[in-house]
């Protein structure tokens, strides 16, 4: 059974300093399992100045088993998969323990940014690239990031102006941008289809 009071603790705790740390949790709806994870783009790395959203599940088994963690916003990495925002770093399988939390994990994200590991990567054409063709790597990482990360994180309001003139109703497209991160062309896609 989810512990939901040490839930509520962790996410006091990760929006406690958000200004420092760069990192903030919110709900998704009313379900503590079920979470929105938000880290900055570390100084100095081609995700500087970027938003990157992931998304958070924890399971019944949480804290005994790792929180599932995948990212949200798109992000050209190797450790992270370009196509689906599946991520690949220890913590979040085999070296996961109860000790660690929500906080710990986001910040684990973080620091995988700034320090790669192509030799255990999770999209082995970004990890050939990084290792390989690295200017290259870095300038598609700062066109991904200008792209997905820093766009999606200002003017959600223009976004769903722009959505509910094109007829769909206000209340949708507010949950369609938020379950695609703010993309607004994801978001375009998932009202056209129902």
């Amino acid at each position: 059974m989810l512990d939901l009071s040490r839930v509520q603790k962790e996410l006091m705790d990760c929006n406690r300093d958000k200004d420092i740390s760069g990192i903030s949790v919110e709900l998704r709806g009313d379900d503590l399992s079920r979470l929105f994870g938000t880290i900055s783009g570390p100084i100095a790395t081609p995700y500087e100045g970027g938003t990157f959203r992931i998304d958070i599940h924890l399971t019944d088994e949480y804290p005994f088993e790792p929180p599932k963690m995948q990212f949200m916003t798109k992000v050209w990495h190797p450790n992270i998969s370009s196509q689906n925002g599946a991520i690949c770093l220890d913590i979040l399988k085999d070296q996961w323990s109860p000790a660690l939390t929500i906080k710990t994990a986001l910040l684990s994200l973080q620091a995988l940014l700034s320090a790669p590991e192509p030799d255990d990567p999770q999209d082995a054409v970004v990890a050939q690239q990084y290792l390989r063709d690295y200017p290259t790597f870095v300038g598609t990482a700062r066109y991904w990031t200008e792209t997905f990360a820093k766009r999606a994180s200002v003017g959600i309001e223009e976004k769903v102006q722009k959505l509910v003139e094109m007829g769909f109703p206000e209340d949708l497209v507010r949950k369609s941008l938020d379950k695609v991160g703010g993309d607004e062309n994801m978001a375009l896609e998932k009202l056209c289809s129902g």
